[in-house]
């Protein structure tokens, strides 16, 4: 399955999963709790120098980068439509500041390290009988399908791009969809012959 770690080596790459999970919860939900745009206009300039700050390594996410900031756009254009500029202004910069996160997190993180914070994390729930390995793997299969997501769509994208000189767009989405599912089910088989589930 394709990942979004990034193998450059940052200063971010030598924090522990652990701390940047921390800080990714504390500073997402600082997030939500602002409301003012011109703070949230700071957020959005800290992300930046956050981003440029890891150079070479953000290349795996660019083009998902690319893609948040257009969702955003389309976000903020449809709350000008509707009269609502100041709406607008924060609800686009709460998506890219915690989209940037939230990548940054990815691409300076070793999967198999952020499946070991969360079987710490869900730990004293084993005393209640609950099988932590499978929630932690569930949680992790999550994650990395989402990063799988991205990373077929870029290729595929970049595939259509190759044999037609533009973007596949929507195009895309019934290729992508057989991928995943063939993904999934490859996973699904694996996960059974190994472990029993």
């Amino acid at each position: 399955m394709g990942s979004l770690y990034s193998e450059v080596a940052t200063w971010l790459h030598r924090w522990s999963a652990g701390l940047k999970l921390l800080l990714l919860a504390v500073f997402g939900t600082l997030l939500f709790l602002i409301a003012s745009p011109w703070v949230l206009a700071g957020c959005g300039a800290a992300c930046l120098l956050l981003w440029i700050s890891l150079g070479q390594a953000t290349q795996v996410a660019r083009r998902l980068m690319r893609s948040v900031i257009v969702a955003a756009l389309l976000v903020a254009g449809f709350h000008v439509l509707m009269g609502n500029p100041v709406l607008a202004a924060v609800s686009s910069l709460r998506l890219v500041c915690a989209s940037t996160l939230g990548i940054v997190l990815t691409v300076t993180t070793r999967p198999s390290d952020l499946v070991e914070v969360l079987e710490w994390l869900l730990a004293p729930l084993a005393r209640l009988g609950i099988p932590t390995e499978r929630v932690a793997m569930q949680l992790a299969l999550m994650l990395r399908f989402t990063e799988h997501f991205f990373v077929q769509w870029k290729k595929l994208d970049e595939a259509y791009r190759l044999r037609t000189g533009k973007s596949g767009g929507l195009r895309l989405i019934a290729p992508l969809t057989i991928h995943m599912l063939q993904a999934t089910r490859r996973v699904a088989d694996a996960l059974w012959a190994r472990l029993g589930f």
